[in-house]
């Protein structure tokens, strides 16, 4: 299925209704839906023909859903750029993927300047919010479409998408935390698997408000929006995460759902004025794209007490969710031994969805035994196509139709998957495997520790050592010794830290994971003995 159907669904049954609301600006279904044909026969008139790529770079905005449904109505690629991106990454995107069109907020123009000169495949450059020498201004651009094309459907006739299915639409970049960051080449199936099997259809009876924060250049960002057109829902768009404001669109808009890093859920609970705001409109709160410390779960689920958690695992290369810890086990209810397992499970990512493969393998791809840590490994058809000119890297993920997604885990008797890191983080102290992940979990149920991150560094007798990098809770006295020997009460001796660093801040990524490259640049001198 060609994801342009989810818009044109949408824009069928509920046309009235408000797609979008954006600082303080609110669109229809059937306002978006003209505003994305006359984009796309826009496109069509330069001369974009299918598999050509068009790229943007700015912070959210209602553009990147129209840019992104007027090239799929085109067979065009769409490239969402990461807003954060040095000079030379973007540089690197761009040459990588070799767009006709950029178009970029107008605080990245002048990089993108200095690159242009050096680039003959861009045609078209277009500022999505405000003039910019040289460049299209995209508003004054949909106000001239909209006025020279004042019947948008007797467009439609020209606009026929052909790709489907195993078609290439978006090429998302990977973070880049170590080297260049990697094309992720993603279909339509990749998509409409996961929307036409787990979100319903848009219906005039039903009407949900979902608040979307995440970047949309990340995978959670991109499914959030696919989901909420394919469902009729209303967005409300923010900008950038900032709490206050999170909280005030909450409350001003009657926002239903939320979609959130554990980062952004910690600041929301943690904010002085949270019990300011009236949030009891929400009703789903979903959450991934880093690991949640069980502490923040805990404390949210109890100061939301009318909304169901869930606990959404997926990256890039999978396009969209592969496990779930559903609604149902995050309510802390039942006897102790009860109560004790749900509070185990909510460490967990839960289970493979009902239409996703996954198993726990050893170097090999041989499944390993309950219990036992080895890669996750993900079979199904949203899985991504591969890397974007990059067949080498291609084959070393997906073998015989399995990705090998880099995080390690296990799974447990009740077939729960628990994370315990990724695979290049893993430290490995005088032959024994250790999870960063399972010490961090420990470390942040100590009560003067407010963020944790665990790194190995460089020993000559042992391999790797162990040092925990933490950020304390206001008004706390570091103690290490305590710490140390807190864990060693509740973890394997060889897996305590043995020496701890305090930071005022963990330096972490647009999506809250703590950035272990950074630490370990900063932090592996050698541990004293």
């Amino acid at each position: 299925m060609n994801t342009s159907e989810f818009i044109t669904i949408s824009n069928l049954i509920v046309p009235d209704r408000i797609a979008i609301i954006f600082e303080g600006q609110k669109t229809t279904y059937s306002k978006l839906f003209s505003r994305i044909i006359v984009l796309a026969k826009y496109l069509k008139d330069r001369g974009l023909k299918p598999g050509d790529r068009i790229a943007t770079i700015q912070v959210n905005c209602p553009a990147h859903i129209e840019l992104y449904f007027a090239a799929a109505f085109l067979d065009l690629v769409y490239v969402p750029l990461n807003f954060r991106s040095s000079q030379e990454e973007l540089g690197h995107m761009l040459k990588d993927s070799s767009p006709k069109i950029v178009f970029s907020g107008v605080r990245y123009v002048s990089m993108i300047n200095s690159l242009k000169l050096e680039e003959d495949f861009l045609e078209e450059f277009v500022s999505l919010d405000g003039d910019a020498e040289g460049w299209v201004e995209y508003e004054t651009l949909m106000n001239e479409l909209e006025l020279s094309n004042r019947n948008p459907d007797s467009l439609i006739s020209e606009i026929n998408p052909t790709f489907d299915g195993d078609d290439l639409t978006m090429l998302m970049f990977t973070s880049g935390t170590t080297g260049f960051p990697k094309g992720v080449m993603l279909t339509h199936e990749s998509f409409s698997s996961y929307i036409l099997s787990h979100v319903t259809p848009a219906d005039m009876e039903i009407e949900e408000r979902n608040i979307l924060t995440v970047p949309l250049y990340h995978i959670a960002g991109v499914q959030a929006f696919m989901a909420a057109i394919y469902g009729g829902r209303t967005l409300i768009i923010q900008k950038q995460f900032q709490p206050d404001q999170w909280m005030e669109l909450v409350e001003k808009e009657k926002a239903n759902r939320a979609m959130m890093v554990p980062t952004m859920l910690k600041m929301i609970i943690d904010h002085p004025e949270f019990y300011k705001y009236d949030l009891s409109s929400l009703e789903v709160i979903t959450y991934g794209a880093a690991t949640m410390p069980l502490e923040v779960i805990k404390k949210a689920i109890g100061l939301f007490p009318n909304a169901r958690f869930i606990n959404a695992f997926g990256q890039t290369e999978t396009a969209a969710t592969i496990t779930m810890l559903p609604p149902e086990d995050h309510v802390l209810k039942g006897t102790h031994a009860e109560i004790d397992t749900k509070l185990k499970r909510l460490t967990s990512i839960g289970k493979p969805l009902l239409d996703v493969q996954v198993k726990i393998s050893d170097s090999n791809g041989i499944e390993v035994r309950t219990g036992e840590i080895g890669e996750i490994i993900a079979k199904s058809e949203r899985l991504m196509k591969g890397y974007w000119n990059q067949e080498e890297s291609t084959r070393e993920v997906i073998k015989d139709g399995w990705l090998y997604t880099g995080d390690l885990g296990y799974i447990d008797e009740d077939g729960y998957i628990f994370l315990s890191g990724r695979s290049k983080d893993f430290i490995k102290r005088g032959g024994e495997m250790v999870s960063p992940e399972e010490i961090e979990r420990v470390l942040h149920s100590h009560y003067t520790i407010d963020e944790a991150a665990v790194i190995g560094v460089p020993d000559v007798d042992w391999g790797e050592r162990i040092r925990a990098i933490i950020v304390l809770k206001p008004h706390q006295i570091f103690n290490e010794g305590s710490i140390i020997e807190f864990c060693k009460q509740k973890l394997a001796s060889f897996k305590k830290p043995e020496s701890i660093v305090v930071i005022d801040k963990l330096p972490r990524n647009s999506l809250g994971k703590p950035l272990k490259n950074i630490l370990r640049d900063k932090y592996s001198y050698p541990i004293k003995n």
